[in-house]
């Protein structure tokens, strides 16, 4: 049923509050798992800044995916991870499709304060638009 699952992170704790959730759903249906960390382009400041701090920004996302997929590795789950560039709900969705993903696994939310308020929910715009069922996971504090 869920052969690809897609798990979209951020680096904070309670986007990550999701993974086990993933990865009882891979070991339950023998699934891939792709983690997936965007490195937010749309912000004002991504085209002021430039490529030193783009690259560290995917640094951090690589470095952040790789710890993500190393707990599945170790619970003998087949992952992959990936960094992208771009608007965060939109990267997530053009991956899902390129990569026949089943199910988009992510918390209900991750980045918090003004930065959420003024760009919305991640996780709302993915359920909005996704082609493929979107589990959310209810994230605590």
């Amino acid at each position: 049923m869920y052969d690809e699952i897609l798990l979209p992170v951020d680096g904070s704790p309670t986007a990550e509050q999701a993974a086990p959730h993933v990865f009882d759903l891979a070991e339950r249906y023998d699934a891939t798992v792709h983690v997936l960390f965007v490195v937010n382009t749309t912000r004002d400041n991504a085209g002021i800044v430039g490529g030193p701090v783009l690259e560290t920004l995917e640094q951090e996302g690589k470095r952040v995916v790789d710890e993500v997929t190393a707990r599945g590795e170790s619970r003998g789950i087949e992952t992959v991870g990936a960094v992208r560039r771009g608007a965060p709900h939109g990267a997530i969705l053009d991956y899902a499709t390129e990569h026949g993903v089943a199910v988009i696994a992510m918390a209900t939310h991750g980045r918090t304060g003004v930065e959420r308020v003024l760009l919305g929910s991640v996780t709302e715009r993915v359920v909005r638009t996704a082609p493929v069922p979107v589990l959310t996971v209810r994230a605590t504090e």
